[in-house]
């Protein structure tokens, strides 16, 4: 997996000094999904994120997904993944922390920005 075949939307929102991007992938496997996220990493850009929080849903209908520190996020993507049935595709949302707590609106920051990307599937 390389960053190339990364579908990334950069600078998607800001919100009190945090800035939110989202990218994805098709993925058929955790290893895969694994790779992926390792190569979006491979950017200092987003290895230095305070979150990169993913999820997908597998075809055999496993769900796949990581908060990485942003509580309940992964779950939020898996939920609309869900309900757009779509499968076999990794999605990451990424987060630089501003410095001031969001409360639920990262929830919401979360769905606009799955959104914004399944807009562009």
């Amino acid at each position: 997996m390389t960053l190339a075949t990364l579908k990334t939307l950069e600078n998607l929102l800001t919100d009190k000094g945090s800035k939110y991007a989202v990218s994805g992938t098709p993925v058929t496997s955790k290893p895969e999904a694994v790779s992926a996220l390792k190569a979006l990493k491979r950017s200092k850009k987003y290895a230095k994120a305070t979150h990169n929080t993913w999820a997908v849903l597998l075809r055999d209908g496993t769900p796949l997904k990581n908060d990485d520190g942003e509580t309940g996020a992964g779950m939020v993507i898996l939920r609309m993944l869900e309900r757009e049935n779509l499968h076999d595709h990794l999605v990451i949302v990424t987060r630089w922390y501003g410095g001031v707590k969001l409360g639920g609106d990262r929830f919401r920051h979360v769905q606009t920005c799955v959104r914004a990307y399944m807009d562009q599937l």
